[in-house]
């Protein structure tokens, strides 16, 4: 199946960001993946790659493609993998994204426990604050902090968290602990920038069942790009912080930080495990859920659901 092996070697060029690393990784020689992609591209009659003497980059046509072999190739592994039975024992490589603080908290050490159980499995992860498309980008589970609208994905439920907002013990003896949300104007907060580059607005609710909106937002003296930024800015005194509550439980629970504003709460948000329903799941797939939907549940920090 040479063109199959050309598509493994244009996935492993664009994600080592070069034809040696590439060559490295695949165990080949460099020339050998340079008339890989050399081919490749003359087959499609495009080009994929822009090569100049110190980096090699993704063309726009490179990027969509990158997409679309790295979803051939998956369903090429399942099939093989049904043919030998991995649907059966867990083995193969397991691609997991979850958000960056989650996932160091969480998931990594889920699933470091996860292939100490199973050795025939290795594992892909990527930690980062956006939605990853796991079909396109080649991905099979995802622990995701929001609803899931997409019904074509199988979500399993493992707790709920909440936007919540926090300051320091010293910054409250400072100044006067907001009560209501009209009370933030006057406080000074940590806004963390959305991507368009503003800080993201504060929502609330209630008291009650009010459904959350959006209300008098504070006045943001620091705006960072990290959530662990702001939340030393404000253990450090800086002002107000808003975070997933997961995010700073052990904080709340040692006094260094103050959960404020309690009662104006939005509703809890779910935390899911999703993975693609559309093929039928790999043993490794459907091992992972169940390994770390057992130990996430009950979690402490995954516990807000009222």
């Amino acid at each position: 199946m040479p063109q199959f092996e050309q598509l493994r070697v244009f996935i492993a060029v664009a994600e080592a960001g070069g034809f040696a690393p590439a060559a490295r990784r695949l165990r080949l020689s460099p020339p050998a993946v340079t008339r890989s992609i050399a081919a490749l591209e003359e087959h499609l009659a495009a080009r994929l790659l822009h090569r100049t003497t110190r980096l090699v980059r993704l063309t726009e046509v490179g990027e969509r493609f990158l997409q679309d072999a790295r979803r051939i190739l998956a369903e090429l592994e399942d099939a093989e993998a049904t043919a030998r039975g991995a649907h059966r024992d867990p083995q193969g490589e397991l691609a997991l994204t979850a958000p960056v603080m989650f996932g160091r908290l969480h998931a990594a050490p889920l699933l470091i426990e996860f292939l100490a159980r199973y050795p025939q499995v290795t594992a892909r992860i990527l930690f980062v604050d956006r939605v990853v498309h796991l079909m396109d980008e080649g991905f099979d589970v995802a622990l995701r902090i929001a609803p899931l609208p997409d019904s074509s994905f199988t979500a399993v439920r493992v707790g709920s968290v909440r936007r919540v907002v926090v300051a320091s013990p010293d910054y409250l003896a400072r100044h006067a602990e907001p009560r209501t949300p009209a009370d933030l104007p006057a406080h000074r907060a940590i806004g963390l920038a959305e991507t368009g580059g503003g800080p993201a607005r504060w929502t609330f609710a209630g008291p009650g069942p009010t459904p959350a909106r959006e209300t008098e937002q504070p006045r943001v003296a620091l705006m960072v790009n990290a959530i662990d930024v702001a939340i030393e800015a404000a253990l450090a005194g800086y002002g107000l912080a808003r975070v997933l509550s997961y995010q700073v439980r052990d904080h709340v629970a040692g006094e260094r930080l103050v959960r404020v504003l309690r009662d104006f709460e939005p509703p809890p948000v779910p935390v899911q495990l999703v993975y693609p329903e559309g093929r039928k799941a790999a043993a490794k797939v459907r091992a992972f859920v169940d390994f770390a939907a057992a130990r996430l549940r009950g979690h402490p920090a995954l516990t807000e659901e009222g």
